[in-house]
């Protein structure tokens, strides 16, 4: 699989002296950096252990997140506490934020001048948390964190490192919600995010030789530094 280049995202308006998610949140604000923050009802901005080893990326919020302020509470989030039940994890242990911090209208697709205004905050989140594995969750998280057009169905299951640390791309437990044959595929995920999760150490700092780590499918993959 060819890699292309991709250079950090940060934003160089986030101030340095940002030094944890609250400053980063106050910094936030009420903001309407993009039109979404003029049709939105709550920022959504990300929740869950600030210094977790494993982090989720989703697309952008739902009716419900968008109500709630919280990521991943409708039926889709309780379907992911039940993935992370299931490798023994319950949603306080990890952290969840999404590409998009506000609903797009009609829960359309993020637009590309969504995604520049909003993932320098992302990137942000992940360099203050700085999870060991990062576990991207459909087509619009895994295109950003691995600098990629290929889709979700395409990369789901293989192992990427991206600056140093271990990205899993993952369908988006909503697909479930109308596929139910993707169920399975989703738990098998989970079982190889817990093998990445359980070797994060030694995955830490991953080797430029081309090698690879046998998940059980594909294989890992090298990416260059995005955070």
């Amino acid at each position: 699989m060819p890699s292309e280049e991709r250079h950090s995202v940060l934003d160089s308006t986030v101030p340095g002296s940002i030094d944890d998610l609250d400053a980063l949140r106050a910094y936030l604000g009420t903001c309407t950096r993009c039109p979404l923050g003029t049709t939105r009802t709550k920022l959504v901005f990300g929740v869950g252990d600030p210094h977790a080893r494993l982090m989720f990326i989703g697309e952008a919020p739902g009716r419900n997140e968008d109500l709630q302020g919280e990521p991943f509470v409708g039926a889709a989030g309780k379907l992911l506490d039940e993935l992370l039940a299931s490798i023994g994890l319950e949603r306080s242990a990890v952290y969840i934020a999404n590409v998009l911090k506000c609903r797009p209208p009609q829960n359309r697709d993020p637009l590309a001048e969504e995604i520049a205004t909003c993932t320098p905050f992302l990137a942000e989140q992940v360099r203050l948390i700085a999870p060991d594995v990062i576990a991207t969750l459909g087509n619009f998280a895994t295109k950003y964190v691995l600098g990629t057009d290929q889709g979700i169905t395409r990369l789901r299951g293989r192992l990427f490192h991206v600056d140093g640390r271990s990205v899993i791309p993952i369908f988006h437990p909503a697909v479930a919600l109308y596929d139910r044959s993707k169920t399975e595929v989703l738990f098998e995920d989970f079982q190889r995010l817990k093998t990445v999760l359980d070797r994060a150490s030694d995955l830490s700092a991953p080797s430029r030789d081309g090698s690879r780590e046998d998940l059980g499918h594909e294989g890992a993959v090298d990416q260059p530094t995005l955070f």
